[in-house]
């Protein structure tokens, strides 16, 4: 059985040979422009094995036009693949190590983030290799308001895990990567591309719950589709906590209530889920 890596992803992206890259990047460099706390650089140092900058999507190597309005330049997307190491695997670190990657770099990135197995093995030789984890997420960027040639993020990270710890997505990585191939995005500019590969991670992430990968027609498609999920994701999260007040109460008259509540919740669940 073949293990999913991220040089499968970046085969599965169909990059033309002149947009590619493939240096490495400095450490130092994004801990020096990503890091706002000395906490977030430790984690950048530590955290991270290896930094290899893969591709540079410019209209002179991918050719799709920029994209300059409303505060947003779109003059390129990078093309980033970290390596993690096993010591930073735990959920906050994954995702920190993600946005602060995001906001180092002044382009629009396509990171694909993947665990190293070799470091996990050696941390601990008396324990089992921890599951391999890999993910894709992407940011929109626009100008800050505030200080001149700089960008910020706009918006929050769009990720899909396509091997975790939590989650079956054995299902959902092959057409997820299959959508992903460059000349399957929108090619009307750099930012029109850039979220169509967004919007393929929310299709990933829809199919995780429907079990039914389906790409969107058009853009008024992909907003409905987006705002389903995170109604969804809402719905979810009211679920849990009252299932937590519900396990603690004592009071039959609330139980019945709480659970009232619940199956309510589950009505509108299926709803959501029924939309994406």
């Amino acid at each position: 059985m073949h293990h999913l890596t991220a040089d499968d992803v970046v085969k599965a992206l169909a990059l033309p040979e002149r947009a590619r890259v493939d240096q490495r990047v400095p450490k130092k460099m994004l801990a020096e422009h990503g890091a706002p706390t000395a906490a977030d650089r430790r984690l950048l140092t530590d955290g991270i094995e290896e930094l290899q900058w893969i591709a540079a999507l410019k209209p002179g190597t991918v050719a799709v036009p920029e994209h300059r309005a409303d505060g947003r330049e779109y003059l390129e997307v990078a093309v980033l693949s970290v390596q993690v190491r096993a010591t930073h695997g735990k959920a906050s670190q994954w995702m920190r190590l993600a946005e602060l990657v995001h906001r180092a770099v002044p382009y629009p990135v396509l990171l694909i983030q993947a665990l190293t197995p070799g470091a996990a093995a050696a941390a601990e030789p008396s324990t089992p290799t921890p599951p391999t984890q890999l993910a894709l997420s992407l940011a929109h960027k626009r100008a800050a308001q505030n200080e001149a040639g700089k960008t910020v993020l706009d918006g929050e990270l769009v990720r899909s895990e396509l091997i975790g710890p939590d989650t079956g997505n054995a299902s959902v990585a092959g057409p997820l990567l299959e959508a992903m191939a460059l000349d399957r995005q929108p090619h009307q500019d750099l930012m029109a591309l850039y979220q169509g590969w967004m919007d393929c991670l929310t299709a990933a992430d829809a199919a995780r719950l429907t079990g039914n990968f389906r790409l969107p027609s058009d853009p008024t498609a992909a907003a409905a589709q987006r705002e389903a999920l995170r109604a969804y994701q809402r719905l979810e999260q009211e679920t849990a906590r009252l299932r937590g007040l519900a396990s603690k109460e004592r009071q039959i008259a609330k139980q019945v209530d709480l659970n009232l509540a619940l199956q309510r919740l589950q009505a509108d669940l299926n709803e959501a889920r029924a939309r994406l």
